[in-house]
């Protein structure tokens, strides 16, 4: 979840400073997210990837300008 949250703020600053443009920023949490929902395991590895990618969805939401406050 740190690591999550790091990445976001770290995203959101690139954004905020024109250093990536949002598309590319989309591109790569959705490349992440895509990863995690395809992951394979047990049952547990399994909910725990998909739980990673419902998170990368959400971080992916707030990306958006009119998902920011």
């Amino acid at each position: 979840m740190a690591a999550l949250s790091i990445c976001e703020a770290l995203l959101l600053a690139m954004n905020d400073h024109n250093l990536l443009p949002e598309r590319e920023i989309t591109g790569v949490l959705r490349d992440a997210a895509a990863a995690h929902e395809n992951a394979v395991g047990d049952t547990a590895k399994i909910a725990m990837h998909r739980s990673v990618a419902s998170l990368i969805n959400v971080i992916m939401a707030g990306i958006s300008p009119s998902g920011r406050p």
